[in-house]
């Protein structure tokens, strides 16, 4: 296994944690997702689906190198959508009908799997805090992580 295969899966297992922790925000702790949260939740699930492929261990330097930078594009939007949720969603009354919320109803991921993607609080309500942070900025955080750890695994992979 190559280092760029555990910068890959780290980040995979990162995102996979990130995802756990926000369905036992809500399911345990109440704290009911937005449609930002549910946004970002999906982007999560897809890095972490890209770095576990690219991460097998089995592909090719090149199969390496584009899960990598596919994870790290990823990663990007999910900067901006963090991004967006903190500095303009969270003060709206009403998410409804931003890209998120069209998004998410869409693809009918809230209808198919509600528990996982099913959007319950405006993103003023969604606007809650873990040891005196927003939870917007906390996701934004993990994907500047996310990202890094791409970068650094496109890097690994471009040498080998």
């Amino acid at each position: 296994m190559t280092r760029s295969d555990r910068l890959l899966r780290l980040t995979g297992l990162l995102c996979l944690a990130a995802v756990g922790f926000a369905l036992f925000s809500q399911h345990v702790l109440g704290m009911k997702p937005c449609a930002w949260c549910v946004l970002q939740r999906l982007i999560l699930l897809a890095i972490a689906a890209v770095c576990g492929l690219a991460g097998m261990g089995w592909g090719s330097t090149l199969a390496r190198r584009a899960g990598a930078a596919i994870a790290a594009v990823l990663a990007g939007c999910g900067i901006v959508a963090a991004w967006y949720q903190y500095s303009v969603a969270a003060q709206m009354f009403s998410c409804a009908q931003t890209f998120a919320d069209r998004f998410i109803s869409s693809s009918g991921l809230d209808a198919a799997l509600p528990w996982l993607f099913g959007i319950y609080a405006s993103c003023m309500d969604a606007r809650v805090t873990l040891l005196g942070v927003e939870y917007a900025l906390w996701g934004l955080m993990l994907f500047i992580a996310c990202a890094v750890l791409a970068l650094a695994a496109l890097r690994r992979a471009a040498r080998n």
